[in-house]
Parts: structure tokens; sequence; C-alpha cells
């Protein structure tokens, strides 16, 4: 995941491991695709991160995200792209920006976070299922 405020070292159970969940556990996690429309730069956070705008579409509108994504995506290549954010977390407060949804991501074999991002356009909004 991307945001400040999730430690790189947290590590999820292994595959078939004896924490298993039900189908309503995972739809409560709302996944959505949105399009980064506003990035800028956030010198204030405790590690090198933006500042995002993402666009979920008219049911959802326009939500703020700080996002460590700057090892592999610079400003202008992350405009107009989709993303799939949670959506349903409360806000955060980073430093002296309040987060409202949570960009994801995976490490990579460096430790970079790799967005999650559809392959082909999807209307902003949809949710992942």
């Amino acid at each position: 995941m991307s945001e400040s405020n999730v430690d790189k070292s947290e590590t999820a159970p292994a595959p078939g491991g004896s924490n298993t969940i039900e189908w309503d556990d995972f739809m409560r996690v709302d996944l959505r695709v949105g399009t980064i429309i506003s990035v800028e730069e956030f010198p204030e956070a405790r590690r090198p991160a933006y500042k995002l705008q993402v666009d979920f579409g008219d049911a959802i509108g326009i939500k703020k995200s700080s996002a460590q994504i700057t090892e592999l995506y610079d400003r202008d290549s992350l405009l107009g792209r989709q993303v799939l954010a949670v959506v349903n977390f409360p806000p955060k407060q980073i430093g002296p920006f309040m987060s409202e949804c949570l960009v994801t991501g995976f490490h990579d074999a460096n430790g970079a976070v790799v967005l999650t991002m559809p392959t082909t356009e999807v209307p902003n909004g949809s949710r992942l299922i």
C-alpha cells in the first residue's frame, strides 16, 4: 500500500493459512478505481510522497491521498492514470494533510511502491469485485 501511515514491515498471513475471511468481510473493503487529477509534492511528509487528488466519479467524488510513490513515478506520469483505492477508511491526518482514501500498491524487490491499476480504462468509481 502506498499511504505514509502503512508500515512496510506489516506482513499478510501465509496463503491458505488459518486467517480466512468470508465474502461479507471482503465486501466491507470498498475498493474503487479513480483517475488521478492532481499531483503535488509533499515536502512535509516523513518519507518522500505526493499529495494526490483522485476522481472517483459522481457518486463518490474527488478524494485526497498521500502516496509514497516517488521512486517509480514522477508527477507528470501520474496525471490521468487510473488507480485502485480503498475509499471507506476514515480520513487520516498525515502531517498537515488530511488523507481521505488509500491508494493501493505492492512493494517491488527494492521496496518501491508499484501502483495497482486496471490494464484497461474502466468508469471512475467502479468497484473491485
